[in-house]
């Protein structure tokens, strides 16, 4: 016991021993670590006054750079980003203007006019493409584990190849990189901004893990398992703590709806500098669609709009759709078509359409359910104005363009009761209706028909709703909003 008590008492005196001299070696270290990242920005600093411009007064050209890797994606969070950097031309002409992509298939050229062709938009002065190697360290596909973890690291190398290009004075994360911020902020010396469509992780997300349910994001095995879902929550709430960390280092936030809103002042916790400003919806080409107040649902389709990303749940749709046929066939020689219209990004979406086709097949309905992938604005405006509902079914989407715009179009809307549709958009306007939320197969099956049950002139009062409470998502809106929420940026 003795002999004990002395190796106890010498294993105290060792640890003493080593403390100072390891406090000392961390100190070093973190003053290192210190210098050697000021060292860094200066050097980052010296290069990028090296490579500045100068405009026709002489002096000091603004560079305003967006982080969007994806910027020919096609989606909703690419009109964010081309009706920003139009908002920014008219006001500061004099800026020079980037946009860090990964989008090496194709030409700035061909990227501006896909704007032109997707979205209608026309930019007034050139952009600049800096064109990124790695921007498969952020694809999904590369973490089958640990993929929001994964992703943010990637998003930091990523980062550090946009600013080794490029070092602009003003950073703007469109993209929801929060990783990226303190990158640019601290090494790049930049004031740094974002405009958060989506937070990486959320509350509902821990809520989620908590309670074992099944989602596209929380896999079956691990719901199944207490004891991995107590892990991957542990997990969750360590990345939502960094998470928070990182975020707060925006000198400018930006968020697309309420829920969005919501979700960031928890995590972030940087009210001061965080506001609303709703999504750009191109809302007056909508409108210029005539309304008829007969539309017969034999002539006309159910439009589904949104990126073939899982997050969509396309699946929803397509077994709703086929329950809807099942419940209403009976009787009826013709039946509305589903239209799934949307974007893919790359092979992993293409893959995932393929996947929604074979299962078109499984039902027994691929004859009623079209796909139309990557079409041009007019084709897409066209199959809106033919369309008599309007189908959207992600769970807590942050906000919903694809939305906006079928309700602007005319077709009666159908959402998830839940997120953005819920609380900003598929809200009565002036006391009346504007639309239709679901939440299951269900749901979604039993309101396609109650939808096409109503009478032409019910059918024609909420679409007429439904158009005049959406001028408030127009694009002049956004620019107002965005310019006035950023002007700290330009100062």
């Amino acid at each position: 016991m003795a002999v004990g008590g002395l190796c106890l008492c010498s294993l105290v005196r060792l640890l003493c021993s080593l403390f100072i001299p390891g406090l000392f070696l961390s100190g070093a270290l973190c003053l290192c670590l210190v210098v050697l990242l000021w060292g860094v920005r200066l050097w980052l600093q010296q290069r990028k006054n090296q490579l500045a411009s100068t405009g026709k007064d002489g002096k000091h050209q603004l560079v305003v750079a967006f982080f969007h890797p994806y910027c020919n994606a096609g989606g909703g969070g690419e009109r964010v980003l081309w009706c920003a950097i139009r908002a920014l031309q008219k006001k500061y002409k004099d800026a020079i203007y980037v946009v860090y992509t990964g989008d090496k298939d194709v030409t700035g050229e061909q990227i501006v006019e896909s704007a032109f062709r997707r979205f209608n938009i026309k930019l007034t002065h050139p952009v600049k493409f800096v064109f990124l190697e790695k921007r498969y360290l952020v694809e999904a596909s590369l973490y089958p584990h640990f993929t929001l973890l994964g992703q943010s690291l990637g998003s930091v190398f990523l980062g550090w190849e946009a600013l080794m290009k490029c070092v602009p004075d003003v950073y703007i994360d469109s993209m929801g990189y929060a990783f990226t911020l303190p990158l640019f902020k601290y090494l790049g010396g930049c004031r740094v901004g974002c405009y958060v469509h989506y937070p990486t992780i959320s509350t509902d997300m821990l809520s989620m893990v908590r309670s074992q349910n099944a989602r596209f994001n929380n896999a079956a095995f691990i719901t199944r398992n207490p004891l991995l879902s107590k892990l991957k929550l542990v997990y969750y709430y360590l990345f939502a703590f960094v998470y928070g960390l990182v975020g707060s280092r925006s000198d400018v936030i930006m968020v697309n709806s309420s829920w969005t809103l919501n979700h960031i002042l928890s995590l972030w916790r940087a009210g001061a500098c965080t506001s609303v400003v709703y999504p750009p919806c191109d809302v007056q080409t909508f409108l210029d669609i005539p309304l008829h107040e007969k539309k017969s649902t034999t002539e006309y389709s159910i439009v589904s709009l949104g990126q073939f990303r899982p997050e969509k749940d396309h699946p929803l749709q397509i077994r709703a759709f086929a329950k809807f046929l099942e419940k209403t066939a009976l009787g009826q020689q013709s039946l509305p078509k589903l239209i799934l219209i949307g974007g893919c990004r790359n092979q992993q979406d293409e893959q995932r359409v393929n996947r929604l086709k074979k299962l078109c097949e499984e039902l027994g309905i691929d004859k009623k359910v079209e796909f139309k992938i990557n079409i041009p604005f007019e084709e897409l405006k066209q199959y809106l104005a033919d369309a008599i509902i309007g189908l959207h079914t992600m769970w807590n989407e942050h906000f919903g363009i694809g939305i906006v715009e079928c309700m602007a179009a005319g077709t009666i809307i159908l959402a998830h009761n839940s997120g953005g549709p819920k609380l900003d958009i598929v809200v009565p306007y002036e006391g009346h209706i504007t639309g239709f939320l679901a939440e299951n197969e269900d749901d979604y099956s039993e309101t396609m028909a109650q939808i096409l049950s109503l009478s032409p002139e019910k059918r024609l009062e909420i679409r007429e709703n439904a158009r005049q409470s959406v001028n408030r998502f127009a694009d002049q809106e956004f620019e107002g909003a965005f310019l006035l929420s950023v002007e700290p940026l330009f100062k």
